[in-house]
């Protein structure tokens, strides 16, 4: 399978655990009837802040796997899909542990993957970037 066909699912996955969180937050709204806000209930603010957290994150993640793609062979096949996974994994390691309300260690290996993740992006894309003018 081409780099850029695996881009394409991580990419998908990330939008979909996006989009599931969207949802939550409008199943959150109609059960807890407020339309507006977080009505000052704490279930409503965890769907909100999952969900908002989510929308921080992937697409910066989406660009960085699609550039890692787009960069073969100067991007290594191991930091494409080491960050990749380690995006994805954060995420839904994230959402699913802040779905709970506390801090807990989903929420902080989600945290702390997706900033490794990013780190490994950011920094690929430097050296790949730089190493086709090297």
């Amino acid at each position: 399978m081409l780099r850029l066909e695996w881009a394409a699912i991580y990419v998908g996955v990330n939008i979909l655990l996006l989009l599931v969180l969207a949802y939550l937050v409008s199943a959150a709204r109609r059960k807890h009837k407020i339309t507006l806000g977080d009505g000052g209930n704490e279930a409503m603010t965890r769907a909100i802040r999952a969900h908002a957290n989510a929308a921080e994150y992937i697409p910066a993640g989406a660009a960085g796997i699609i550039l890692l793609a787009l960069l073969d062979p100067a991007a290594p096949l191991w930091l494409f899909h080491a960050s990749a996974i380690f995006l994805t994994a954060g995420r839904v390691l994230h959402g699913a542990g802040l779905s709970t309300g506390t801090l807990n260690l989903g929420r902080m290996l989600g945290t702390a993957l997706t900033w490794l993740a990013l780190a490994l992006m950011g920094g690929g894309l430097v050296w790949a970037g730089l190493s086709q003018r090297l």
